[in-house]
């Protein structure tokens, strides 16, 4: 790699604003935790959602001439509580309809309480200082599992004058921490299952089988099998002892190395470039410049002398710049370059990020990136 160095040491150096290139070609192993990279079936959240009412606020609610959804469940809230309002004009603006939304925890009891989210769903200003009324929470299934209630903490405001208006973060978004009781509980038993299975968040048939083998080896017996690039199978012993769950404890702890494919991620957007570090470059020879022409205009003031007849005018003055960046040369990249060898080259080449991609994907189409290209 030394004549590659060489041959663009004259080269300007690579601005990277706006690109991210994520290099680890030298980089060792790294093992990581079976927890970290894996999901135990049963293990899992579930989400709630509900719809309710926000009470209190300072004239920052909706318009009840414009969402009708708004009027109509406060007439009803009312009703249940014993006061009909049929038929009469509602013009209040302290109330707001809103969607609540939370995360049932894996095994959660009944009793136990956890946040939810709530956010606006007409054109109210804010929810700032707003009370959310007893709203249920249902599940996929269309069951209740919690009932939220309570004081909302928002962390966005809105301030207002005749001729400015701030807002900071967004005013129509709230939470409310440990704002919800759980009523009903998710049957799942974790300590009669016969087998557990692991699902891979990065499905990858070589870091499956790895996950497998180091199971086995911790264990002392073939308990677990690969099925396939994202399922790891686990039967569970039969014998006595502290349970599944405690099984479970000792293998999520056991380190793993995960492979990783060869790829290259592309955002053409936002000009990111993402490379892992098992990208290799064939043999290939890369020239990169361009033509650049810079117009500048510096315009001159003519003015007649002291006490002289005339006027006082603008000559134009235009100046044309041609640059060819002929100090730009065709370099040769090796056989099984590295990742480490390609971003510097192509650094001290004074590849910015646009170019960076437009070549990555040349390379690609000469046959010589050994890696898949993904495009955002």
């Amino acid at each position: 790699m030394r004549a590659f160095v060489t041959a663009v040491r004259r080269l300007r150096p690579l601005a990277l604003a706006g690109a991210l290139i994520a290099v680890a070609g030298g980089a060792a192993a790294v093992e990581v935790r079976i927890k970290d990279i894996a999901d135990f079936e049963g293990i899992r959240d579930n989400m709630l959602v509900g719809y309710g009412i926000v009470v209190g606020l300072d004239g920052t609610g909706d318009n009840l001439r414009n969402s009708a959804f708004t009027e109509s469940s406060l007439v009803s809230m009312l009703e249940r509580l014993g006061v009909n309002t049929r038929g009469t004009d509602l013009k209040t603006n302290n109330v707001a309809a809103v969607m609540v939304t939370g995360t049932l925890p894996a095994f959660a009891r009944q009793g136990s309480r956890m946040d939810v989210g709530v956010s606006a769903m007409g054109d109210a200003d804010s929810l700032r200082g707003g009370t959310l009324l007893v709203t249920p929470l249902m599940g996929a299934d269309g069951e209740v599992y919690a009932v939220a209630q309570g004081q909302l903490a928002t962390g966005g405001f809105t301030a207002a004058g005749e001729a400015e208006r701030v807002t900071r973060n967004v005013p129509t978004q709230a939470r409310i921490p440990s704002g919800a009781i759980i009523e009903r509980e998710v049957d799942f038993e974790l300590d009669r299952l016969d087998e557990v299975r692991l699902s891979l968040r990065n499905p990858d048939l070589t870091t499956s089988a790895r996950v497998a083998e180091r199971i086995n080896g911790a264990l002392g017996e073939r308990l677990a099998t690969a099925l396939d690039p994202g399922t790891v199978r686990l039967t569970v012993p039969e014998r006595g002892g502290a349970g599944t769950a405690a099984l479970l404890t000792r293998i999520e702890q056991l380190r793993v190395e995960p492979d990783q494919p060869a790829r290259v991620v592309v955002d053409e957007t936002n000009g990111i470039v993402v490379m892992g570090r098992n990208v290799r470059i064939s043999e290939v020879a890369v020239a990169q410049g361009n033509l650049t022409v810079r117009v500048t205009e510096t315009p001159l003031v003519s003015q007649p002398n002291a006490f002289g007849d005339g006027e006082t005018v603008a000559v134009p003055r235009t100046r044309v710049e041609i640059d060819e960046e002929t100090d730009s040369r065709m370099v040769l990249m090796r056989e099984a370059v590295t990742l480490d060898d390609l971003v510097g080259g192509l650094n001290a080449l004074g590849v910015g990020p646009r170019d960076l991609i437009s070549i990555l994907q040349s390379i690609r189409a000469a046959g010589a990136l050994q890696a898949e290209l993904e495009i955002m």
